[in-house]
This record gives structure tokens, sequence and C-alpha cells, in this order.
């Protein structure tokens, strides 16, 4: 995990933001099991409390879960995982087709510079 933060906003938001990628994107698996907070902490080079904030975010998103006395594991609801990863794309596109408008760009040339740049 290579995380880079800003100074603009909390370090635990910006936690919560990149881990759920790493999960809606399947880098952290369904089902998985995660570091130990500690460790998390270790990875992402932040204080044990901030990481441990952030996992709280994630677990009242339901992207998490805790299980009593073994850890805590990302959630195997797949329907779950892909209504994030749908809004997480629709707010990128919106970002994007925003920018271009600021740019001058019509809806049709929008349209033209992703079809240019699609795999």
């Amino acid at each position: 995990m290579n995380f880079v933060f800003d100074n603009d906003r909390p370090i635990y938001i910006q936690l919560v933001e990149q881990l759920q990628i790493y999960i809606i994107s399947g880098k952290i698996k369904s089902g998985e099991k995660l570091p130990s907070v500690r460790e998390l902490a270790l990875m992402t080079k932040v204080n044990p409390n901030t990481m441990q904030k952030a996992l709280v975010e994630l677990e009242d998103l339901k992207l998490i879960y805790t299980e009593r006395t073994n850890g805590k594991y990302v959630t195997k609801d797949e329907r779950l995982l892909d209504k994030f990863k749908d809004k997480y794309a629709k707010e990128k596109t919106k970002k994007y087709i925003n920018e271009m408008k600021e740019l001058g760009f019509i809806k049709k040339e929008i349209v033209e510079f992703l079809k240019e740049e699609s795999i």
C-alpha cells in the first residue's frame, strides 16, 4: 500500500478514500483479512489512532467488518462493492466532464476525447 496524503484535508478521510479504492478495485480482496491496526498504521506511516478512526468509518460504510477475536475483514457483499464502485466511477466521470467544460469543450468534443483514449 502506497498512500500519498495532502495537507488540505484530514488524514483519516484520505485513508478512508484510499482504502475504499483498494477494496472496490479488488487490490484488497472480498473476504480478505486486513492487517492489524498497528500494521496498517506502520504501512501507511500514520498514527494508529488515525488508522483506527478510518477503519471505524469503513465499518460504518459496511465495507469491512470485525470478527470479535479474529480481526477485521473486507465485506463479502459483492453487490455493495459494485454499488461503491459505480458511485466512485460516476463521481470521477462527473469531475472529468466538469473540468473539460471549464476548459471550454462541449459534450461532443468530450465524447471524442474519450473515444480516442479508450482501450
